[in-house]
């Protein structure tokens, strides 16, 4: 299914945060949602997942993503929230298995069907974070409990996965491993989607860039025409080391142009 956006418009705090973005997104693609801090980002992501009053059009295939009901959405829909917070004390493996909630009845356990279970156990693989099943979640580090929040949104196993800065505090492995399995599950044709500030996580692993600047979109293609050097500038004021070997696209910021912001 496409994910299509057509005059997308968010407004918050009487301040245009998203201005008649349109966008058309087919479904095996991993998109990286890049931009400055304030490019609306976790706005555009929150307003596809339904969570803010839009105006314009949101569908995904044949389903209105702007007036769907919350259980049809769970089955669609994957989110991962930028700000990530578990209060429950569970175990790993029981919060992860959360994420097969929207595909069970009522009082029905994950265990109760082979395919949660290995749902469940798939993504716990995938965000490497089988060794810790038995653990209390609200006990891990902060990177850890990360990944255990991007296995839940990876077991609830939808067409459509939207994720806010999932790479944000993970070593440098678990980042390469992040992208990965987001690779991974677009090859299996879902539709990814997932902001970055790390450009050369972008170029590297994202079939397409999605670049927003002030709340509208500034560019979507290849990383290799997105990610340009007059882009670079223009938009986050840096210039930047790019070398190709080949599994793909290097970019390395390294320095500041004139026009780069002061604060």
């Amino acid at each position: 299914m496409d994910l299509h956006a057509d005059n997308l418009s968010v407004t918050l705090a009487n301040r245009h945060v998203i201005s008649d973005i349109g966008f058309k997104i087919k479904p095996g693609v991993l998109v990286g949602v890049l931009g400055p801090n304030g490019a609306g980002k976790s706005t555009l992501m929150r307003a596809l997942n339904g969570q803010l009053s839009v105006k314009g059009d949101i569908r995904f295939g044949e389903h209105d993503l702007a007036v769907i009901g919350p259980a049809a959405r769970a089955r669609l829909v994957a989110y991962l929230p930028q700000q990530r917070t578990i209060g429950w004390r569970l175990t790993v493996r029981d919060l992860v298995a959360l994420g097969r909630l929207p595909w069970r009845a009522f009082g029905q356990r994950a265990s109760a069907r082979d395919e949660d279970e290995a749902a469940i156990e798939r993504a716990m693989e995938m965000a490497d974070i089988a060794s810790l099943s038995p653990r209390i979640a609200t006990e891990l580090s902060g990177g850890e409990q990360a990944r255990v929040l991007m296995a839940r949104a990876i077991a609830q196993e939808t067409p459509l996965l939207i994720a806010d800065e999932p790479a944000s505090g993970l070593d440098a492995a678990h980042q390469i491993m992040l992208m990965r399995s987001l690779k991974g599950l677009a090859a299996e044709g879902k539709t990814v989607l997932v902001s970055l500030h790390d450009l050369t996580l972008a170029a590297r692993w994202c079939d397409e860039v999605m670049l927003l600047n002030e709340g509208n979109l500034a560019a979507l293609g290849s990383p290799e025409t997105v990610l340009s050097d007059e882009n670079l500038a223009r938009i986050y004021g840096v210039t930047a080391h790019r070398a190709q070997d080949g599994n793909g696209l290097i970019i390395a910021p390294v320095g500041l142009t004139e026009t780069a912001p002061s604060g």
